[in-house]
């Protein structure tokens, strides 16, 4: 009841008093794993979440015009609170209420009612100002759901699926906070997502080892007669890093000069060793190179 009566005096509230005050833990904010509000205000949290969560992409948000930036970081620290729900869970339907969190606070931010949370209140801001498209909030929404199954993909298009539905659909609506609505620049978020998609497997699969867990194509493990443990033993025989080569060469098929070459090139250095000691290094120098092919415009 009391969830109910607080949701009601929600709804009553006047907009900004609702922007301004976040209701005490409990309910649906404590459904999403929001542990309380950050010193600064929602923008800040979403923007800290980011720079701790996923660096790279807060690299990259920087370099963005100040009319897209703080959306930028509200889309990331979205992505973010899904990403995390899979790992920090010991149930799945733990996760799935969490999902059913955030597609209840899409649908609400659709209907000018944010919950009290302060990623949802940021995305409800960029919804605003940029007019974004409810379909890909779902459709990453959906797919986080479909992954929450502890299994590795079946064959890399199942895991190209995933990225499109998750990487790609964030840079569609990275692209709509620049005001870019344009098919060819869609055709190459698609590329760039699907390419981050799969890089990022690779990138967490000494991680999930740890936890006895590996989620690489078992059809390109069983072409080269990789199982699942020897990843978990941290094996590195030629087959296991064929498996590798080929999964990161199918990355390098749908992208080659951008800031995720860096890791592809690195990991051709140590010959696709995944679980090489350079490869879980951050780059002391990618907010330069970044930067550097922002001013030359290449990317």
């Amino acid at each position: 009841m009391a969830g109910s009566m607080a949701r009601a005096a929600l709804r009553r509230g006047a907009l900004g008093h609702r922007l301004a005050r976040p209701p005490a833990l409990g309910g649906r904010a404590a459904a999403a794993g929001w542990s309380g509000p950050a010193a600064g205000g929602a923008v800040q949290y979403c923007a800290e979440l980011v720079r701790k969560r996923d660096y790279e992409g807060f690299l990259c948000s920087l370099l963005l015009p100040v009319e897209s930036r703080t959306s930028a970081f509200a889309l990331r620290a979205f992505n973010v609170e899904l990403a995390q729900i899979k790992d920090s869970i010991t149930q799945k339907t733990t996760g799935l209420m969490r999902m059913q969190f955030w597609r209840d606070a899409v649908e609400d931010i659709y209907s000018d009612n944010p919950p009290h949370q302060p990623v949802a209140t940021e995305l409800w801001r960029a919804v605003k100002r940029h007019n974004l498209t409810k379909m890909w909030f779902m459709k990453i929404i959906d797919e986080r759901e479909k992954n929450l199954d502890d299994r590795p993909y079946r064959n890399i298009q199942e895991l190209e699926t995933y990225a499109e539905n998750t990487q790609s659909a964030l840079l569609y609506l990275t692209l709509e906070t620049l005001g870019v609505r344009d098919i060819h620049a869609d055709h190459a978020a698609s590329h760039i997502g699907k390419a981050q998609g799969i890089v990022t497997c690779l990138r967490a699969t000494p991680y999930h080892c740890t936890r006895q867990k590996v989620f690489l194509p078992m059809d390109i493990c069983m072409l080269h007669g990789v199982s699942q443990e020897d990843f978990i033993r941290g094996k590195q025989e030629k087959n296991v890093r064929d498996v590798i080569y080929d999964i990161a060469s199918q990355a390098h098929i749908h992208l080659e000069h951008v800031a995720l070459d860096d890791y592809l090139y690195n990991m051709r250095k140590v010959d696709f060793n995944i679980f090489h000691p350079s490869l879980q290094k951050k780059s002391t120098l990618l907010p330069l190179y970044l930067y550097i092919r922002s001013w030359k415009k290449t990317y």
